[in-house]
């Protein structure tokens, strides 16, 4: 009999109940639980940072009989019942400051009817305070405070400078028990996606220990390739099967799609468990982490920033300072790309890492999101512009392509981006990197210097020339001039070369010579 998946619950006694599937993290997190106290975690947004809150509430409300079969069981040897207190901010858009007091008010009451509440209280770190006091008072046990999704209220300001201000104010007041309270306190960990250095629980509390880069912990969300091919080995044989594949292929298959991640210097590969998940149990590969949609929040960061080179897409160095900071202190987009998901670590070696997309579903996902952003066009209108362009393009209807293109750019607002040369390389790679059937580079070197932009198909290979100031047939001399061509003149492909320059008062291609 199948096993049921776990799509859309994020309960752990739900889980365990029902018979669905959940991939063993008890190990560590007895570790967690056992080597300290307070703790910090970041992940990307569908990674399960909620089931482990889960799996801690029912951990430390002692409820043995969950953890049958699972590593915890042998581990545990006392299962002492301690008064948990999990407080999830994910559950509204903070748009103003009375929605998020309503929030706080909602959560606390839930404990104070069990504990009572401070009398003429009013303050949510007074009637917090108070509550882990009483807790602790009645059953004789210190608390535990689980947090899921602690930055929920600040991402969604984060652009509203007043409101971040007023929210970020009463975030800090509410976490500060957190400090004060150590004594009554047995357990602490809050989970994001990023950390916002202006709040106490960072800048106070001296014992907090932030987990997020740590190698002993890189697993403790996610799916590793051992733990799919291991216990979720009878999923992808059915999957395999499916499709008519070997087990070997079906897991290289999900590998491109949904491997990759990397959340230290020594982590091993990891899987999106929601789109692994969600791929096992229909059978098939398909973008479910971007179905999902892309985080309000990112939008607004990127429109902040010059768009992004299209060579840095692909993957760039970094330091741990370039994309491990808070987002509000960034002066760039990747920490809030690193820490949503669409950026993940390639390869570390001591203070430099390599950051880029992890797989295949991101990186189409990343680029389908930055589409409506430079081009303000709906999603359903970009699909059908890159499907009438590969089509151009495939059927060497060169002309057709190019006036679609020329069409498309002329759409973007001219407040959209700075219109330079480095914009039109940027759109020109986005644009025909979202077609998959081609194998798009732009600066690619060559003895003579770097061509703007290449474009193959499985027969024909396309080297464009851009100008922004000058003209098509200068474009095309370049080409000529630099001998842009001579590497690829003993293959067997049909080469085009196409010269392109872009008119800046109207904001795209003026006119285009090709032979």
């Amino acid at each position: 009999m199948a096993r049921m998946f776990p799509i859309g619950m994020q309960t752990f006694s739900d889980m365990r109940d029902r018979g669905a599937i959940y991939v063993d993290k008890t190990a560590l997190i007895y570790q967690l639980v056992t080597e300290g106290k307070v703790y910090f975690l970041s992940r990307p947004r569908r990674f399960g940072k909620s089931l482990l809150i889960s799996t801690l509430e029912a951990y430390f409300s002692g409820q043995k009989e969950l953890f049958t079969g699972l590593a915890m069981e042998k581990l545990e040897k006392e299962w002492t019942k301690y008064p948990v207190f999990r407080f999830d901010l994910s559950g509204s858009k903070y748009t103003d400051l009375e929605i998020l007091q309503e929030s706080l008010d909602f959560l606390l009451s839930k404990y104070e009817n069990i504990y009572g509440r401070a009398p003429n209280a009013e303050k949510p770190s007074t009637r917090l305070k108070w509550l882990i006091e009483s807790a602790h008072a009645q059953t004789g046990k210190q608390v535990v405070v689980l947090v899921d999704e602690y930055d929920a209220p600040l991402l969604d300001t984060l652009v509203d400078n007043t409101t971040f201000a007023k929210m970020r104010t009463m975030m800090r007041d509410f976490y500060s028990p957190l400090k004060s309270e150590d004594a009554h306190l047995k357990f602490v960990l809050l989970t994001g996606i990023t950390k916002f250095s202006q709040l106490s629980i960072f800048s106070e509390l001296n014992n907090l220990k932030n987990i997020s880069l740590k190698d002993e912990y890189a697993t403790i969300c996610g799916i590793t390739k051992e733990e799919l091919l291991t216990e979720l080995s009878p999923e992808l044989s059915a999957f395999a099967k499916k499709n008519n594949m070997s087990t070997e292929e079906a897991a290289i298959s999900l590998k491109q799609m949904y491997d990759g991640y990397h959340f230290s210097q020594n982590s091993p590969d990891i899987y999106n468990p929601f789109s692994l998940l969600n791929a096992l149990q229909d059978k098939k590969l398909g973008y479910y982490w971007f179905s999902t949609g892309t985080p309000t929040y990112l939008t607004e960061i990127l429109s902040k920033y010059e768009a992004l080179k299209p060579e840095d897409l692909e993957g760039f160095p970094a330091t741990e300072d370039m994309f491990n900071v808070s987002t509000e202190q960034a002066e760039t987009p990747i920490p809030a790309l690193y820490q949503s998901g669409y950026l993940t670590i390639k390869a570390a070696r001591g203070p430099r890492y390599t950051l880029g997309f992890p797989n295949e579903e991101v990186r189409i996902g990343f680029l389908k999101g930055l589409m409506p952003y430079y081009s303000k066009k709906k999603r359903d209108e970009n699909t059908m512009f890159i499907s009438d362009l590969t089509l151009a393009f495939e059927e060497k209807r060169i002309d057709d392509g190019l006036n679609l293109l020329r069409s498309f750019l002329a759409s973007i607002p001219y407040d959209a981006e700075k219109q330079d040369e480095n914009h039109y390389k940027t759109m020109f790679y986005l644009i025909f990197r979202l077609a998959s059937y081609f194998n798009v580079r732009t600066e690619e070197r060559t003895a003579n210097g770097r061509i703007d932009a290449l474009l193959e198909t499985p027969d024909t290979i396309y080297l464009f020339e851009f100008k922004l100031h000058d003209t098509a047939e200068n474009a095309l001399k370049q080409i000529d001039d630099k001998g842009y061509m001579i590497p690829y003149e003993a293959g067997h492909k049909q080469l085009v070369k196409i010269g392109v320059s872009f008119d800046d008062e109207k904001r795209t291609i003026k006119e285009w010579v090709t032979r």
